[in-house]
């Protein structure tokens, strides 16, 4: 009979510095002054604010005119004013403790997600299945969706293509500026603007270097700085162009919805598009301007250098043609009916096609979408929801 091999367990000292994930002292610092927070009264205009008659910016539900009885009727119970302002503090510590605990990681990000839905149980800040449901927020399964469907983008090749594509084009430093740079914004409000940059570095790094070579010179840091971060700061510009182009605009998405004023991917898209353009093509004059002048470079030609990479993808078909048919589905989905359905069902929707079609399996987005992410969104969701309910968020916003 053999026996099992006792398994060592790594001993490790104690700090109270700590690492990423636990920082000890950083941690009971941020509670000593989140208890005394609670500890101290409630300021008066809290309390003033909890009876007023329906004050502009708090929407009620049901017959309730002021916030004290609105929050009443929610949860069931009969509240004092002090009750109801207490309830206010607790959400209006606990979004500044969780955004120091992301921001300090004090604590494992997924523990703070956690955490957040504890406070709320422990202070009775909604019903126990009113928590739930504002962790699972349509804009959560977005997220979640978006970060999918990004691996399963990145798994077939297609943003690699996208980005190639791009750059097929640019044959100057001008057209690099003003044509590539509003390209890769656009591109960036509806495809991981990460994973677009991640797979453009190399190639940048591959025109850098040509450059370099026909010029005689043996580096050029302006047009280093010029390339990659004029890469970046395009990439970012996206941002506004749909909900698909970050969790935060799901979130927005989300909030608007829950104020009475729901807002459709195209509606935003109208508001939001026309700006990326304008401004990539802004980032594009800044980066001429600042380091043109420096360069020893003079002109570049990423054409020459993409059009080698481009025939090396082979040709456009297979798994990769799949993944292009489901994610132009899936934008056509969200223009046509994210007004009616939200955003997180397509989403969820074309993540099942993409491991129906066998593009990623189940354990593919297990090891590549990091859900601690998607739970950061949905602790985020909770703690709005919470702000809401309580009218810790109207406070805030007439405080600040």
């Amino acid at each position: 009979m053999e026996h099992a091999h006792p398994v060592s367990v790594k001993s490790e000292k104690f700090s109270w510095k700590g690492e990423p994930g636990f920082r000890p002292l950083v941690l009971v610092i941020m509670i000593i002054v989140f208890a005394i927070w609670l500890l101290l009264p409630a300021p008066q205009t809290i309390l003033n604010m909890m009876t007023e008659e329906k004050p502009a910016g708090y929407i009620m539900s049901g017959k309730a005119t002021t916030i004290l009885e609105n929050v009443s009727q929610t949860l069931k119970k009969e509240l004092t004013v002090e009750d109801a302002a207490f309830k206010v503090k607790v959400m209006v510590g606990l979004l500044l403790f969780t955004a120091l605990l992301w921001g300090t990681e004090a604590l494992a990000l997924g523990a703070t997600d956690l955490l957040v839905g504890v406070i709320m149980y422990l202070f009775f800040i909604m019903q126990p299945d009113a928590i739930a449901k504002a962790y699972a927020q349509d804009a959560v399964f977005f997220v979640f969706g978006v970060l999918a469907v990004a691996v399963g983008v990145s798994a077939t090749g297609l943003d690699k293509r996208i980005g190639f594509l791009l750059l097929s084009k640019i044959k100057s430093m001008t057209a690099f500026c003003f044509i590539f740079f509003p390209s890769i914004a656009i591109s960036a409000s509806f495809l991981s603007e990460h994973a677009l940059v991640a797979l453009l570095v190399p190639v940048l790094m591959g025109v850098y270097k040509a450059s370099c070579k026909a010029n005689g010179i043996e580096k050029d840091r302006a047009l280093g700085i010029f390339l990659l971060l004029g890469l970046c700061f395009a990439a970012n510009h996206g941002g506004p162009g749909s909900p698909a182009a970050g969790g935060r605009n799901a979130i927005m998405v989300g909030f608007l919805d829950q104020y009475g004023a729901p807002i459709s991917f195209l509606e935003w898209m109208k508001y939001g598009l026309p700006f990326v353009p304008v401004m990539a093509m802004c980032v594009g004059a800044f980066m001429l301007l600042m380091f043109r002048p420096k360069m020893k470079v003079k002109n570049i030609n990423p054409s020459e250098i993409v059009k080698a990479e481009v025939a090396k993808l082979g040709p456009f078909r297979g798994k990769q043609l799949i993944m292009a048919i489901i994610l132009a589905i899936l934008v056509i989905l969200w223009i046509a009916l994210g007004e009616e359905f939200g955003l997180g069902g397509p989403t969820i929707f074309a993540v099942v096609l993409m491991m129906i079609f066998r593009i990623v399996t189940w354990e593919d987005i297990q090891h590549r979408v990091h859900f601690d992410v998607v739970g950061l969104y949905a602790a985020a969701c909770a703690i709005g929801k919470g702000l809401t309910l309580t009218g810790g968020a109207l406070w805030m916003a007439r405080t600040f």
